[in-house]
């Protein structure tokens, strides 16, 4: 199993890279305001900001998001509120935001709670893991800026996201991609790669400004 996975990596690797220095560099074209996206924040906070609030039905933590890069989090929400990934409150609520709104708020975002740029990798990584580590690195935290930062996530949030891949329930940009890597990896395996970037120091709760 591992050595196909490994292929869908390699033959992966470069559209992957292509799409996240593309992704990056459109993020980068234009600044947020930290100070505008400190009010917009305020309904953020009502759930991102407490680290034991849950999603209902399925039920999974809601995921910590103080941390990650502005690029990836702008990146997130223009996916709500284009309808490419699916959650009834994120969609809602992003729903009405423009580019701007969307640049305001990863930028405030990042300000409070810096991007995350190292830490120590812990123990060994499941041999699964192998197909995550080229993009997401292997303690977690990777070189594309516009990739989600997985260390210290909540291991039923990550869980979760990896299910919506593999399915093809989650879309976007790279979910084909993502899919492909993971159409090999058993449920086993993917409750492995969660636990291991799990248990990372990283991710955060948002603050209470």
């Amino acid at each position: 199993m591992l050595s196909m996975c490994r292929t869908f990596a390699t033959s992966a690797l470069s559209v992957m890279t292509v799409i996240g220095l593309l992704g990056a560099n459109i993020a980068l074209a234009a600044e947020g305001d930290i100070e505008r996206g400190r009010v917009l924040s305020d309904t953020c906070e009502g759930c991102h900001a407490v680290d034991s609030y849950n999603n209902v039905y399925p039920t999974y933590h809601v995921p910590r998001i103080g941390g990650q890069s502005p690029e990836y989090l702008a990146a997130a929400l223009r996916l709500y509120r284009d309808g490419d990934r699916s959650h009834s409150t994120m969609t809602a609520q992003a729903s009405a935001y423009s580019d701007q709104d969307i640049l305001d708020i990863a930028a405030y975002i990042s300000s409070a709670v810096p991007p995350l740029t190292a830490v120590e990798a812990k123990g060994d990584a499941p041999e699964a893991a192998a197909v995550c580590a080229a993009c997401h690195g292997a303690n977690g935290i990777g070189e594309i800026v516009s990739y989600p930062i997985l260390a210290g996530q909540h291991e039923d949030y990550l869980q979760q996201a990896l299910a919506q891949y593999k399915s093809g329930a989650r879309k976007g940009a790279n979910a084909m991609v993502m899919q492909a890597q993971l159409m090999m990896v058993s449920e086993e395996d993917l409750k492995a790669i969660a636990a291991y970037y799990a248990g990372h120091e990283g991710l955060q709760s948002l603050p209470i400004n």
